[in-house]
């Protein structure tokens, strides 16, 4: 777990500091874009490896996640704006 919330670090340290408004740009320009490839390959086994020693289907678990929020975010009623919390 303490692996994986330090390759986590690793891929925020890479956006910490762009501007929201040019950061798509940049992370697909070399040289970020291997970096940004290679921290978010890290996060991905360190989770499927998590997931495999807990006995998670990560991507059952992953799928069953988006549709319960399907079904309680409805695309329709949020369409172009966030949904509240509550």
């Amino acid at each position: 777990m303490l692996a994986l919330v330090g390759e986590v670090g690793e891929l925020a340290e890479l956006m910490q500091w762009l501007p929201a408004d040019s950061a798509e740009g940049a992370l697909t320009q070399e040289p970020l874009a291997t970096r940004v490839s290679e921290e978010i390959s890290d996060v991905l086994l360190y989770l499927v490896r998590l997931g495999d020693v807990l006995g998670v289907d990560v991507a059952a678990a992953a799928n069953r996640k988006l549709d319960a929020s399907e079904v309680r975010f409805r695309p329709a009623d949020y369409f172009e704006k966030a949904p509240e919390k509550g």
